[in-house]
């Protein structure tokens, strides 16, 4: 079944325009709640990042999830992976975020963790989406769901973060500047790192629903650069608007991305002897990830874009390691999904057990050029199909051999074709990139 509103990462749009309207959540509730209420008279607890118009959506989805039977507990402005952990912690029968991650604060999404912490199966999304269309009938009063604020949420996480650091492990010593994209971290990432130790320079702290991620956080880090390099930090922490997104910065002010986060966690734990089943990265990962990775004698796997996919290669291969170049680092013995405190903490565990820096430690990984180029397209081409388009990349791939890689794909969401070229040379790889864009371009 074509699910018709959920995508990769729940539900998401432009507040006031459909699905992102209060009547459309206020039914999504509903849904929701009808479908868990099958397992009896659920717990569902919802978390939200800073965003003016969480409330909003808040107020609408426990309406809905109250008339179908639901009772609820308000967790307030909390990191999605909070979530998913407070999910499992509460022994709840499902939690919810109403977030939309890293994008501008006029945007908003509804995303859901089943009872164990992890994204729901594509047979409970698909299952809500049928109720959408059904009548909504509230309970009898006396069936009706109760809701109540949980007793401190933010503290319960910030307990289970400082959990992924030994307990004779501190920071003492380190100075460390944190980003939290005016999101959901602001008043939870500063007190792990202090309460472990550290001195903290907070900024991007101060939420006033407006300013989620404007010019700050995971995706715009240059803010971070310039506060590190000013205080001489040894580290900067770069987090998005919900917290699942990790970019670090090193002394020197230069930054460090999700692909070489991930080659650090890998050496150190290879080293402590705990690196469970290999490393899974994406089709986007850096090819000098996996060179970096294989170099360990272990497995590299690549999934397809999007952190759930990652998850899901993850369980399959029982890998306790995965990520994605922005920054979705995914740790599996420590949280169900991706979590930007969680990974931070990996890496500055790798800097205490070896007394190097963070510039020092990522120079495991040696990163190669890459060309990107976004094709449009009048007609969708089938790559695969298309002899002229596979003729030329087979040439490319002939004159990069083992040194670099090719990876074109279509667009999910535009009329465009994405052609990647990697290789050891930034100037061949630019060439060839521009040699395989143009045979799409004829192709279109």
């Amino acid at each position: 079944m074509a699910r018709k509103y959920f995508g990769t990462d729940g539900i998401r749009g432009k507040i006031g325009r459909y699905p992102m309207t209060p009547d459309f959540v206020l039914k999504l509730g509903w849904a929701a709640g009808k479908v868990l209420a099958s397992t009896g008279h659920p717990l569902v607890l919802i978390g939200k990042d800073t965003r003016i118009s969480g409330y909003m959506l808040e107020s609408a989805l426990q309406a809905g999830l109250v008339a179908a039977g639901v009772n609820i507990r308000l967790l307030g402005p909390m990191p999605t992976p909070a979530v998913a952990y407070l999910t499992r912690a509460f022994r709840a029968s499902a939690g919810i975020v109403i977030s939309a991650s890293h994008n501008p604060y006029d945007d908003n999404g509804v995303k859901f963790f089943s009872g164990k912490g992890t994204k729901l199966p594509d047979s409970i999304e698909e299952e809500i989406e049928s109720w959408l269309e059904k009548e909504f009938k509230t309970v009898s009063s006396d069936e009706l769901g109760k809701v109540e604020r949980a007793k401190d949420a933010a503290g319960r996480y910030i307990e289970f973060c400082k959990r992924a650091l030994p307990s004779d492990v501190s920071l003492k010593g380190l100075r460390i500047v944190v980003d939290c994209a005016n999101g959901a971290t602001y008043h939870v990432a500063p007190d792990v790192l202090r309460e472990l130790g550290a001195e903290v320079i907070a900024i991007a702290n101060d939420p006033d629903g407006l300013n989620i991620n404007d010019e700050c956080g995971a995706t715009h880090v240059q803010g971070l650069q310039e506060t590190v390099s000013r205080y001489r930090a040894d580290a900067g922490i770069a987090l998005d608007g919900d917290g699942d997104r990790l970019i670090m910065v090193d002394q020197k002010g230069q930054m460090v991305d999700g692909d070489e986060i991930l080659a650090i966690i890998a050496h150190h734990r290879h080293a402590d002897g705990k690196l469970q089943g290999g490393v899974v990265g994406t089709l986007m990962s850096n090819l000098g990830l996996e060179k970096a990775v294989e170099a360990l004698g272990v497995p590299f796997y690549r999934a397809n874009v999007g952190d759930r996919y990652v998850i899901e290669l993850m369980e399959k291969h029982d890998c306790d390691l995965g990520g994605e170049s922005s920054g979705h680092i995914i740790v599996r013995d420590f949280i169900t999904t991706g979590d930007g405190i969680i990974a931070a903490l990996q890496v500055l565990r790798a800097m205490r057990a070896t007394g190097k820096s963070l510039h020092d430690l990522k120079q495991v990984m040696l990163k190669y050029p890459q060309t990107l180029i976004n094709v449009p397209t009048r007609q969708k081409i089938n790559l695969n199909e298309s002899e002229s388009i596979q003729s030329v990349v087979r040439q490319v791939e002939e004159v990069l051999g083992s040194r670099g890689r090719v990876l074109l794909r279509a667009s999910g969401t535009e009329p465009l074709i994405r052609v990647m070229v990697e290789g050891e040379d930034a100037v061949e790889t630019k060439a060839l990139a521009e040699t395989i864009a143009e045979a799409v371009r004829t192709a279109a």
